[in-house]
């Protein structure tokens, strides 16, 4: 999975970027970014003001995330904000200019983490249970045919043990989520204050799938997880194991909400009165819906991780001004 993804012609190095495969809320509407840059200034205010405000967009694709929220800042914002998109493809070309490009995320700085969709990639081990009732890991060749391997042992027994226990049915499927604990708490160690959050596919101990949730995508469809390089290899977050202690986990669709994104259609009495203000909010409205929708873009999760601050008041309900 690694060497897929991010080996030499691995699929996160590819021109075209994960933008050219599947959608994603940065991708469905600019009001995801809207919502972002809102959430960085309320962290600005629980940080009083730095000299320096970090926004690190974590797994950054090709910067769209990064250049949205930068374009929709305010004017007392921005020109504090350093802004970092961390990804392992080169620099894309025409990209702003004030948008740091790092292979890695920055060493102690003060503000918000953002990793949209990026959990999601961070290899990992699957395991089954055999006919003989062991759970073993799953090996798989370039052209995706499987075997079992050995026995699931150490700290990845213990992690299964803890947060995907599986009952002794043979086919049942796990996959194990250390790796990404570990990548979020080294992700979050690098704030020295401030807000680490994670959007991802997710699910939880009580409602793990029992076949696991590995696949592919390309070119917009869902395919068969070959190791090959040739598409992306994806399978949802154990988003409760990777909370660290005063996280907070909830849907997109409450984030968003309370970061003033709601589908509401606007009254109908704008469009006698202003025809082209109703159209454009009635874009809005339908980006807004699609961004939180419960079966859909809606129902990812958010892991949201303080470091140094209180995160209460950064996702609550917004006075109607702030909506879009």
């Amino acid at each position: 999975m690694e060497r897929a993804l991010y080996g030499p012609g691995g699929f996160y190095l590819s021109p075209e970027g994960p933008a050219g495969h599947f959608r994603t809320s940065v991708h469905a509407s600019p009001l995801f970014a809207g919502a972002v840059a809102r959430l960085l200034c309320r962290v600005d205010e629980a940080l009083d003001h730095p000299d320096e405000l970090a926004f690190v967009d974590l797994g950054a694709g090709r910067g769209e995330l990064t250049a949205g929220v930068l374009a929709a800042l305010p004017a007392d914002v921005a020109p504090r904000v350093r802004a970092c998109a961390v990804e392992r493809a080169a620099r894309p070309e025409g990209l702003d200019p004030r948008v740091e490009w790092l292979d890695r995320a920055p060493e102690g700085v003060t503000g918000l983490l953002f990793a949209n969709e990026w959990l999601d990639n961070v290899p990992l081990d699957v395991a089954e249970v055999a006919p003989d009732g062991v759970v073993r890991h799953v090996l798989v060749r370039d052209d995706g045919t499987e075997s079992p391997g050995g026995p699931v042992e150490g700290a990845d027994a213990e992690w299964l043990a803890r947060w995907w226990p599986l009952a002794p049915e043979p086919g049942l499927r796990a996959e194990i989520g250390r790796s990404r604990d570990e990548a979020w708490a080294g992700a979050a160690a690098t704030l020295t204050r401030g807000l680490a959050v994670a959007v991802d596919y997710a699910h939880d101990r009580a409602g793990r799938p029992p076949f696991g949730t590995l696949t592919g995508f390309r070119a917009g469809r869902e395919t068969a997880p070959l190791p090959d390089g040739t598409c992306d290899i994806t399978a949802h977050v154990a988003l409760d194991a990777c909370a660290l202690p005063g996280a907070a986990l909830l849907t997109q669709r409450a984030a968003l909400r309370a970061l003033g994104v709601n589908g509401g259609r606007p009254p109908l009495s704008l469009a006698s009165g202003d025809p082209a203000a109703y159209v454009r909010a009635l874009t809005r409205a339908g980006e807004a819906a699609e961004l939180t929708a419960a079966g859909g873009l809606g129902g990812f999760g958010w892991l949201v991780q303080p470091v140094g601050i209180s995160a209460g008041p950064l996702l609550v309900d917004v006075p109607d001004h702030e909506e879009q």
